[in-house]
């Protein structure tokens, strides 16, 4: 092992790394290695992933080029890691999915454009390419490390992963990033905290009076909204609206769910009463990203219902965290609300996290012919309390 890795590899294990004093404050803290292997593989990057005494290479499939592909398999077998949902998808794995991460070894690497199809890029249900029945295995935290990774940048939720021996070394030399598995695991399975970062006056047309306030979650990423629609009181329950971001749906005015006329009856009922707080959470697509939420939209238009499309493309029915949510009313000084909600598990997370839901307010609008098999669908699949 070269000297150059050896010192890379204890700075990254320095116990003192999340230290605020003296010149152990300048070392990366657990987020900040995290936000630092996000934009490498998000750009096409290979990251060196470890696990104990086990490393592979890493990169996800959506961004990954040709030469990339070839360069990663001259170093070892390939495999493809992906949930098991997916791997359902292909017929590689003969059980229901639960989201749980497969490995899947490539006997025949092909193209980069053939592997972002096996991993459901080409958003179709025509046949792909043939994979022998229960092929996918049981992934190691490497792997899971790697998809859950690919979730977090709302990109197809698999990745290329190379394990790696003595090959180690060839990483620290091209400058490739390296994290632990299981401080990605660890980072990913708990809520950023999110801090408020600015706040001003807007005049709406629910309301003339009143304020929006910014939150970013610790180390960057994505920015959330909480939008107070007249003067609320904030120490009796306040009427609460957790609104996931829609594009097609708040700006475009889709037909195909109901997400654009909730948004704007809950601000026009908070103006025309005592005021209310609408927490706009930047997770389009229940959490999958717009993108992929495009690709789900081929997968219904060719037949399958909501929950079915995500999961073909390797997602589970629901990724937002609603933790986000429950944050950001503890820092606005909310900690009891009237939520505005046809979904039971806001409710429960926001519960789990320290805030009183005193009462439910249903918010059943925009119900057409266009999005019934929609509701339906939220309904009879995902739990949420619809006519």
């Amino acid at each position: 092992m070269s000297s150059d890795w050896t010192t890379a590899l204890q700075i990254f294990r320095h116990p003192a790394a999340d230290d605020d004093t003296g010149i152990a404050a300048l070392a990366p803290r657990g987020t900040e290695k995290l936000a630092r292997a996000r934009g490498d593989l998000r750009m096409g990057l290979p990251v060196l992933v470890t696990d104990g005494t086990r490393s592979a290479l890493v990169a996800l499939v959506e961004p990954l080029s040709d030469a990339r592909l070839a360069a990663l398999s001259s170093l070892g077998p390939v495999e493809l890691a992906l949930t098991d949902h997916r791997a359902v998808a292909l017929g590689a794995h003969p059980a229901p999915g639960t989201g749980s991460v497969m490995r899947l070894p490539l006997a025949r690497v092909g193209t980069a454009a053939a592997i972002r199809t096996m991993a459901g890029g080409m958003a179709t249900l025509a046949p792909v390419t043939p994979v022998p029945p229960a092929a996918a295995e049981p992934g190691s935290d490497l792997h899971a490390a790697a998809v859950g990774l690919a979730k977090a940048e709302e990109l197809l939720p698999a990745a290329v992963v190379v394990p790696l021996g003595a090959a180690r070394a060839e990483a620290a030399r091209l400058g490739l990033l390296t994290i632990a598995a299981g401080d990605i695991l660890a980072a990913l399975g708990t809520s950023a905290s999110h801090g408020r970062v600015s706040a001003a006056p807007l005049p709406t047309d629910s309301s003339e009076t009143g304020r929006v306030h910014v939150f970013r979650a610790e180390g960057g990423g994505r920015e959330h909204s909480a939008v107070e629609v007249g003067q609320p009181d904030f120490s009796q329950p306040v009427l609460v609206r957790l609104h996931s971001a829609c594009f097609t749906g708040d700006v475009l005015g889709s037909r195909k769910c109901d997400c654009g006329p909730q948004l704007r009856a809950a601000m026009t009922t908070m103006g025309d009463s005592a005021g209310g707080v609408l927490l706009y959470l930047n997770q389009e697509g229940r959490g999958i990203g717009l993108a992929n939420k495009m690709r789900a939209y081929n997968l219904q238009d060719a037949g399958l219902d909501t929950v079915d499309a995500n999961q073909w493309l390797g997602f589970d029915d629901d990724q937002r965290d609603f933790r986000i949510g429950a944050q950001m009313l503890h820092a606005l000084g909310i900690s009891r609300v009237r939520l505005m909600t046809n979904n039971p598990a806001k409710i429960a997370r926001l519960t789990e996290h320290g805030i009183d839901v005193v009462e439910r307010v249903p918010l059943q609008v925009g119900r057409s012919a266009l999005n019934a098999h929609y509701l339906a669908t939220k309904a009879a699949r995902s739990g949420h309390l619809l006519p």
